[in-house]
């Protein structure tokens, strides 16, 4: 009777003890075994961008409203550019003269070229004087010899001869100043050139300022917190406002350590988000962080005392929300989430 009495505490007592062991092994098992990987340390975020003027001045008109969908490309805030429409003209004056001064100085590049071309037939044409005053003089000297000519024609030749030396000499040297002359106008002519060349971009740089009064959106989205306001002074690379692209949200999430043993980009992911419970996103796993967010912290933790407790680290994971989901356009940087790595 006792042994039967017995035997159904055993049995309950072994089912008891092995439900033990279940859930011992169950819930001390590692994290990262499990295919549903989740966590509640995640926020949606976006790459927005600030955006600056690139030159100071005051602020003539703002464009825009916070919370305003803008394109790349609107106009956003202006500035008054009076100053800058004074420097452009007088870089447009400065350009006209350039150009007017090279232009001069081609105009008697090309008068001494002609000078030149004249000066050496003139040599030309005396180089033959010369000669055929030398035979006459050396024709009239054999007959002077001879006694068949007077002494007087000889002289006269003689003269002719040293005139057309001295008419081909002079002609010689000012076809020489000719050239030194043009060599120097050649090179008056490269510092105009250079000079107009910096006129040119002194010109583009007017121009680009010009263009720098008007701020436009670099890429599009929604605009987010703007500081700027009409008629304030605001300073080149100062922040005016922020523009945060909506449409390429993606999601921040911070697991433990003992979680990312088996995540692997491209996992499936299942998003909650605490601001709409009603609905439910999809996602894929895109990168894991190479560190943990403690690793950039400007101070890092010392643990050289006895007195040490060890915490699991968090890494982040980068989750893509896949486009066009039903909902989505209710999404804001900054909401936390709740992803489901699927992992199979």
């Amino acid at each position: 009777m006792d042994n039967k009495m017995r035997i159904p505490g055993l049995i309950l007592g072994s089912l008891a003890l092995a439900a033990s062991a279940v859930s011992y092994v169950y819930f001390n098992r590692p994290a990262s075994l499990s295919n549903r990987q989740t966590t509640d340390d995640a926020y949606i975020q976006a790459d927005f961008t600030n955006v600056a003027s690139r030159i100071s001045g005051v602020v003539t008109a703002v464009w825009v409203n916070e919370n305003q969908h803008v394109k790349a490309g609107d106009i956003l805030v202006t500035l008054d550019d009076r100053d800058l429409q004074v420097a452009l003209q007088s870089a447009e004056a400065a350009l006209a003269a350039s150009e007017a001064n090279l232009r001069t100085i081609n105009s008697q590049i090309d008068q001494h070229t002609d000078l030149i071309s004249q000066a050496s037939a003139k040599v030309d044409a005396d180089d033959a004087v010369v000669s055929l005053a030398v035979s006459k003089e050396n024709r009239l000297k054999t007959l002077v010899t001879a006694n068949i000519s007077s002494a007087q024609s000889y002289e006269e030749a003689a003269a002719e001869l040293a005139r057309a030396i001295a008419t081909r000499a002079s002609d010689i040297a000012a076809l020489s100043a000719s050239r030194k002359q043009l060599d120097i106008l050649n090179g008056q002519r490269e510092g105009a050139q250079a000079a107009m060349k910096q006129s040119q971009a002194r010109l583009e740089e007017a121009r680009l300022q010009i263009s720098y009064a008007k701020v436009v959106a670099p890429i599009s989205g929604t605009v987010g917190r703007r500081s700027v306001r009409d008629g304030a002074f605001v300073s080149a690379g100062a922040s005016l406002l922020s523009i945060v692209p909506l449409d390429q949200l993606y999601i921040n999430a911070s697991y433990r350590e003992t979680q990312i043993a088996r995540i692997r980009p491209g996992q499936a992911v299942k998003i909650r988000v605490d601001a709409l419970p009603d609905a439910t996103f999809s996602g894929t796993v895109e990168s894991l962080g190479p560190a943990s967010g403690s690793a950039y912290a400007a101070i890092a933790s010392q643990n050289a005392t006895g007195n040490f407790t060890k915490i699991a680290q968090r890494l982040p994971v980068r989750i893509h929300l896949n486009e066009n989901q039903e909902g989505s356009d209710a999404l804001r940087v900054g909401m936390s989430v709740v992803p489901e790595i699927i992992i199979e």
